[in-house]
């Protein structure tokens, strides 16, 4: 959905004829996948964040559009609603001092552009939902103005055929009804991509369906919504409900959420892809003058326009991604499941535990998938979403007894994942001394039971405490976090609470 596209209807032949046109650049998936053209290894990773514009008063900023102007780079571009940005660090060779490389071009980055910002009354804050965020704030016109926006809208709304419901129940419940897609601006992550073979595809794939968990337990950040504490971390319910295509009617004859977390265990990208097609309809049937068996037969590398457009509406937390760079194709998978911020370090951090743990698993004799039941992976997502930091998941037992056990998710990930973490981020060829520093704040997260989401409630908690309403306490403990997040110390070291008050002189 990167693509820019133009607003326009379409007409009761058009699907039909995506339809068919889908079908033809599967099988020229599955003719490059048996002929194998696809890239050797690179070890090239790749990484995104969504931002958020908020002013030095906590309050968001509709102004992504003057802001962009200003920073002039294309390193950042718009997201869905006016209040977001996204920022994307070109793809590196994961090996030596590539975890502090990719935290200094992001710290530079981004301190660029929140000098930018600040011109215009705005700043960037890098979180996983903005906690002073109103209704009123998600409404269509505060879409970003790009006609993809608008045309993704339309056609969900249009296949929807009603308005969508939220309704999200954590600590407090949210009920509420919106005429558009617009609350899924809302949600700001990382996405964190990794280039890599058909053969070591399903592996990859496989396991990081496995700690998505994890990854959400160590580090959620996205607990409030619209003035609600909800989950620890509630982008995935909110994403699921606010892109919902489907009527009740059709959620209560099972049929899948457009975002959703997946139902098996793979062995090869081909039944992702193919998935796609059998149970999506296309919500954006726009053509390619492309024929890409005809590109195929004559020696040459098919785009594959449809097959990538329709992916980019299906919304896995795990998704496989079709790319061609200089002329060759490649595989990635885009693992979406992670927040953003709290700060660089923090994200850094994020990253080098996904990269090295998935490794580390995707390349074990007796694989986690083999042990694990998907369903189980699927409980465990649900279950690090809604608890965060002090989540139980269920994970398979050492030793010659085998079954699983439920463990509480800083147990596992401190005694079992860190460990293959760091084994993982050596077999990369990452340089000991980042290895160490960035695993260490996983590790510290768990060992103090701190994380972006267990910061922020706690901070609100005692801003209610000192007498503040609940507005104002969201708005306080948004201005400390934004302050906090420049300052760049990693999470687990933040004060909790609100600096107090300065006393007047005498």
């Amino acid at each position: 959905m990167g693509e820019k596209v133009a607003a326009e209807t379409f007409d009761l032949s058009d699907r039909h004829q995506y339809r068919i046109k889908l079908q033809e650049c599967l099988a020229g998936l599955g003719r490059l996948l048996e002929e194998r053209r696809f890239d050797r290894p690179k070890n090239l990773m790749g990484l995104e964040i969504e931002l958020n514009l908020a002013g030095p008063d906590g309050m968001p900023r509709m102004m992504n559009a003057e802001v962009l102007e200003r920073i002039a780079s294309r390193d950042f571009q718009t997201e869905l609603g006016m209040f977001n940005l996204e920022v994307n660090i070109a793809p590196h060779r994961l090996g030596g001092r590539v975890l502090d490389r990719l935290a200094e071009e992001l710290r530079t980055g981004l301190g660029y552009a929140h000098r930018k910002a600040i011109e215009v009354d705005a700043g960037i804050v890098m979180i996983g939902i903005l906690p002073t965020l109103s209704r009123q704030d998600l409404v269509s016109a505060n879409l970003s103005d790009a006609d993809r926006y608008t045309l993704l809208n339309d056609q969900i709304v249009a296949a929807r055929g009603e308005s969508f419901s939220l309704d999200i129940e954590g600590v407090e419940r949210l009920t509420c009804t919106f005429a558009s897609i617009a609350p899924e601006a809302a949600c700001t992550s990382v996405q964190l991509h990794l280039q890599v073979t058909p053969g070591k595809f399903a592996s990859v794939w496989n396991a990081a369906q496995a700690v998505a968990a994890a990854q959400v337990a160590v580090g959620a950040n996205a607990p409030f919504l619209f003035g609600r504490e909800l989950w620890r971390e509630s982008r995935p319910p909110l994403f699921l409900q606010s892109t919902d295509t489907r009527p009740p009617e059709l959620q209560a004859q099972g049929v899948r959420p457009r975002s959703w977390f997946g139902e098996r265990w793979i062995s090869s990208a081909y039944e992702l892809f193919e998935e796609n097609l059998r149970y999506f309809p296309a919500l954006i049937p726009l053509r390619e003058d492309e024929d890409p068996l005809a590109v195929l037969d004559a020696g040459g590398v098919p785009q594959l326009g449809e097959l990538t457009l329709h992916n980019g509406t299906v919304y896995r937390w795990n998704r496989p991604v079709y790319g061609i760079a200089d002329g060759v194709p490649h595989l990635r998978v885009e693992n979406r499941v992670l927040p953003a911020g709290p700060t660089v370090t923090d994200v850094i951090a994020n990253a080098a535990f996904y990269y090295g743990v998935v490794r580390a698993l995707a390349e074990e004799a007796r694989p986690v998938w083999s042990r694990l039941p998907f369903e189980a992976a699927a409980r465990n997502f649900d279950a690090a979403c809604r608890h965060g930091i002090e989540a139980r998941l269920e994970w398979p037992r050492r030793g010659r007894y085998g079954g699983t056990a439920q463990v509480a998710a800083v147990d596992l990930v401190r005694d079992e994942l860190l460990p293959l973490a760091a084994a993982g981020l050596d077999a990369w060829g990452v340089e000991p001394a980042d290895r160490d520093l960035y695993l260490g704040v996983i590790e510290e997260r768990c060992r103090r039971r701190v994380n972006g989401a267990s910061w922020q409630t706690a901070t609100y908690h005692r801003a209610l405490e000192r007498g503040l309403e609940r507005d104002a306490a969201l708005a306080a403990t948004t201005r400390r976090y934004s302050e906090l997040m420049h300052a760049g110390e990693p999470v687990h070291t933040w004060p909790v609470g609100l600096p107090e008050p300065a006393l007047p002189r005498r």
